[in-house]
């Protein structure tokens, strides 16, 4: 126990007497957590829409009203051809296009069918997918509001069948009390790694880890007494995005936040694993880097942070069970924004304990003392 305390103490002391550490693990990663959460917005705004109006009616000259209205979407030009708006598309200045056919209010007044061509700049799938999907919503309710406004005897009548919808555990769709949640728990996953990774190379590097390799010390005194300060710096990461999350974007904390550091807890163990075995496999910082930096990478396209892993196919659904960042994702939003208890994530916890045992069993075998 003596030796593991003298490994905690040396380990804190390194961390503590290197000034460049002290702000690459709390300030940069608070600094990461407030520009990302702003920026890593999944609505789509601005978008440039060119109206080509076949029409000239006061149906369509209303609808035309309806969509400018939309913050959502930028009027850039009103071509009176179809050829002309299609030359918008074609030199990206317009992302949609919309054509509003002749007749069109006619048709419609007559109860007829009625079609509008909607030519979608599909470079950016997401931003097309969103966008067409925000002037379908319009298109839809306006059909919806005319016919209201039709006066009785016309050859239709006003639907029957209305929809209420509710938004759960995020009512007003806020999208940062979505993202930051997981922003904050890829942080403090990626910085656990990373330096927990270059840490023993470091050591080899500057020659202290000779010094080590002569004492009794067993392999697993060794990996443990390098894993507890990081589990020190991770939990206060965490504490400190927490508060920095409440504080700036109002995150909604509904769960037990007991649960939320229960399971950081666990989740570092894992990572950690993670990167001492990395730490133990290569012999320069650069290396450690590199090989860290592959799995990160890997780790963060498929935690579901910005894709859903249900959209995934079932192959790579599979991939993302023995990913830590998916887990802490997961638990994050579970908690903080559902109010998950511990019966709810311990799917989660029962992975993350595997993926614990099997990382740092793998550390303490491949670290050899070299005499």
């Amino acid at each position: 126990m003596r030796r593991l305390l003298y490994i905690v103490q040396k380990e804190f002391i390194q961390i503590l007497g290197n000034k460049a550490m002290l702000p690459l693990m709390t300030v940069l990663p608070i600094i990461q957590l407030i520009l990302l959460s702003f920026a890593a917005d999944n609505e789509v705004k601005n978008v440039n829409i060119s109206i080509t109006d076949l029409d000239h009616s006061q149906l369509s000259r209303q609808l035309i009203g309806q969509i400018t209205a939309s913050e959502r979407f930028t009027l850039i030009g009103a071509p009176p051809a179809t050829r002309l708006a299609d030359e918008d598309l074609l030199a990206g200045t317009a992302d949609i296009v919309l054509n509003i056919p002749p007749a069109f209010e006619q048709n419609f007044l007559k109860g007829w069918p009625v079609k509008l061509q909607l030519l979608v700049n599909a470079i950016n799938g997401q931003a097309a997918t969103v966008g067409a999907g925000y002037l379908n919503a319009i298109i839809r309710d306006f059909n919806q509001d005319i016919r209201l406004e039709v006066p009785p005897g016309r050859q239709f009548k006003a639907p029957q069948i209305a929809i209420s919808a509710a938004n759960w555990y995020n009512p007003e769709l806020n999208y940062k009390h979505f993202m930051v949640p997981g922003i904050l728990g890829e942080l403090v996953i990626i910085l656990v790694i990373l330096l927990s990774a270059m840490n023993t190379v470091r050591e080899r590097e500057i020659g202290t880890i000779e010094q080590i390799n002569v004492t009794p010390i067993r392999s697993w005194q060794f990996i443990l007494g390098k894993m507890i300060p990081f589990v020190f710096i991770g939990m206060l990461l965490l504490t400190v995005g927490l508060t920095t999350g409440k504080l700036i974007f109002d995150v909604p904390m509904v769960g037990n936040l007991g649960v939320v550091f229960l399971y950081c807890l666990l989740n570092l163990v894992a990572v950690l694993g993670i990167g001492l075995f990395i730490s133990n496999l290569v012999d320069t910082q650069q290396q450690a880097m590199l090989v860290a930096f592959f799995f990160v990478m890997v780790f963060i396209l498929m935690s579901g942070l910005f894709t859903p892993i249900e959209s995934m196919p079932e192959w790579a659904q599979m991939l993302t069970i023995p990913n830590p960042i998916a887990h802490f994702v997961a638990v994050m939003r579970k908690v903080l924004l559902k109010g998950s208890g511990l019966a709810d994530v311990a799917w989660n916890f029962r992975i993350t304990a595997i993926l614990a045992l099997v990382f740092n069993g793998l550390a303490v075998l491949s670290y050899r003392k070299v005499r």
